[in-house]
C-alpha cells in the first residue's frame, strides 16, 4: 500500500507519532523518524544514513535528496528549531529557498508542535553528522527556478496543524493524524492534479487515497471500494499487513515493501489499529463497484491442459508454480492473483512493473520474509507479457480490463539499462 519522488509510496508511508491533545503518550524521535521513513529518501544506495543523494525522478527532471545530518557545513547543523519547523511545515529552507514538494511538507504541516520538537532534538543530538555536499538537480532552466514554488504553495498548500474531529473517537482521530501527517500516505495513494498537487488531503475530499500512479507504479485505492480498495479487508487485515507485509492472500510489493521493512513494522499495535479504524471509515471511491465472483472455469481449463486462451501457456510456464493453477497462491507466502485488488486496479502499472522488474517482499520479524520474485523482462516480449497479464486480470472471476502490448512497451522503456562488463558485454 511512497514513490521515491513523493518520499514514499508510498500507503503507501504511515506514521508513528504522538497524537494531538493527550490521547496517547509522546513518541521518541527514533520512532517518529522510522515512522516517517525519513532514511529511505535521505539515504542513497550504499550511502551513509540521512546524508542525502538519492535520485528521485520528477516530470521535469531528476532531483536529489538532501543531507539532513547535523553537519554544520553541508547538512542542517546550523538550523534552529524554527528553521527546522519552517522547512517541515512550509517547505522553505533556512536560506529562504523553496523546497520541491518531493519533500511532503503539505502533509508535515499537520504534525504537532511536540512531535516537530522531538524530531528536531533527534536529528541534532542522535544522528551522526556527515560532511557530504548536496547534488544539484537535473532540472533545466527555466524550470529549475524556485520562485514559482511560492505561487504553488499559495494555491495548493494548506498550513494547518491537524485538528481533532470531536464527532469521532480518540482512536479514529489518532489514525487520521497518523495517515494525514508524518505518514503522508496521500503522497502516493492520492491522484495528482494539473499542478501535480494531491487532489485531496483528508476524508472530506472525494479523491483522497483513491489511488495514485507515479514512476510506473500504482499505489492502490485505500478507500472501502469493494473491488480495488480495502472493502474486502477487515481492520485486522490492515493492521497485520502493515506489521508483517502480508495477509493470508496479499503481500506488499514495490516501494511498499520497503515502507513495511523500514517503517510500519516498527509501529505499535495500538497505532496500527488506529490507522486501520480510520482507513475503514473512508467511503468507497466507487459505491457501484462490484466484487469479483468465484469462477472455477480457469482452473478447470488449466488442469485439463487447455492452453487455448491467450496468455494461458505463459501463465503455466512462468507463474503457476508459485501462484497455483487456481490463482490462490500460498497463505502468507505467495499472494493470490484471484480477486486481488492490486490485480484488479483500473491502472495496471504496478502489475506490469512487477512482472517486468520482479520484486521482494518485506523483511520483517515474526513472519516469512524477503521472498523474491524474479523479473521476466528478459524472457517475455511485449505481446507475450500483455497476453499473460490480460489472462491474469480476467481469470478466476477477475473482472479487470485487458493490458495492451503498448502499455507494456511504455513501462519497459524505463527499466534500468543492463550494465556492461570490462569487455563491453552486457551482464
Amino acid at each position: 500500500m511512497k514513490t521515491q519522488w513523493t518520499m514514499r509510496l508510498s500507503l503507501l508511508a504511515l506514521a508513528l507519532m504522538s497524537a494531538p491533545a493527550s490521547s496517547s503518550p509522546a513518541s521518541s524521535g527514533q520512532e517518529l523518524v522510522a515512522a516517517g521513513d525519513c532514511v529511505a529518501c535521505h539515504t542513497a544506495a550504499g550511502g551513509k544514513p540521512f546524508a542525502g543523494g538519492l535520485k528521485m525522478s520528477t516530470p521535469v527532471g531528476a532531483i536529489y535528496s538532501t543531507n539532513i545530518t547535523p553537519d554544520g557545513q553541508t547538512g542542517i547543523g546550523d538550523y534552529s528549531y524554527d528553521d527546522f519547523a519552517k522547512a517541515l511545515r512550509r517547505g522553505v529552507a533556512k536560506d529562504g529557498h523553496h523546497l520541491y514538494p518531493a519533500m511532503p511538507y503539505t502533509s508535515f504541516s499537520k504534525v504537532s508542535d511536540e512531535d516537530i520538537r522531538t524530531l528536531y532534538d533527534y536529528f541534532m543530538h542522535q544522528v551522526k553528522p556527515v560532511n557530504q555536499h548536496n547534488r544539484s538537480s537535473e532540472i533545466v532552466w527555466p524550470l529549475n527556478m524556485r520562485w514559482p514554488l511560492a505561487v504553488w504553495n499559495k494555491i495548493f498548500h494548506h498550513k494547518k496543524v491537524y485538528q481533532p474531529d470531536n464527532r469521532q473517537s480518540a482512536q479514529w482521530n489518532r489514525g487520521a493524524y497518523l495517515v494525514q501527517g508524518l505518514g503522508h500516505c496521500g503522497s502516493c495513494h492520492t491522484p495528482r492534479g494539473i499542478g501535480f498537487q494531491e487532489k485531496g488531503l483528508d476524508q472530506h475530499d472525494d479523491a483522497f487515497l483513491t489511488g495514485g500512479t507515479l514512476e510506473d507504479w500504482h499505489a492502490p485505492d485505500l478507500t472501502s471500494n469493494i473491488k480495488v480498495g480495502l472493502g474486502r479487508w477487515s481492520e485486522q487485515d490492515i493492521a497485520v499487513f502493515l506489521k508483517t507485509g502480508h495477509t493470508g492472500s496479499s503481500a506488499a510489493f514495490g516501494l511498499m515493501s520497503e515502507v513495511v521493512t523500514r517503517s510500519t513494522q516498527h509501529m505499535s499495535d495500538r497505532d496500527l489499529q488506529a490507522i486501520a479504524v480510520y482507513l475503514k471509515s473512508l467511503k468507497s471511491s466507487d459505491p457501484q463497484a462490484v466484487a469479483p465472483k468465484e469462477d472455477s472455469a480457469t482452473a478447470a481449463a488449466l488442469t485439463k491442459g487447455d492452453m487455448s486462451r491467450p496468455g494461458a501457456q505463459e501463465y503455466m510456464d512462468n507463474c503457476a508454480a508459485c501462484h497455483r493453477i487456481d490463482g490462490q497462491g500460498y497463505d502468507k507466502t505467495f499472494p493470490a492473483l484471484a480477486h486481488n485488488p492490486a490485480v484488479l486496479s483500473d491502472d495496471p502499472s504496478s502489475l506490469i512493473s512487477m512482472v517486468l522488474r520482479g520484486g521482494k517482499t518485506p523483511v520483517t520479524q515474526g513472519a516469512i520474509t524477503g521472498l523474491t520474485m524474479p523479473g521476466f523482462a528478459w524472457r517475455l516480449d511485449d505481446r507475450q507479457m500483455s497476453n499473460l497479464l490480460s489472462f491474469v486480470r480476467s481469470g478466476w472471476g477477475n473482472n479487470a480490463s485487458a493490458v495492451s502490448a503498448e502499455q507494456v512497451e511504455e513501462i519497459r522503456k524505463n527499466l534500468p539499462k543492463p550494465e556492461k562488463d570490462s569487455r563491453g558485454q552486457r551482464q
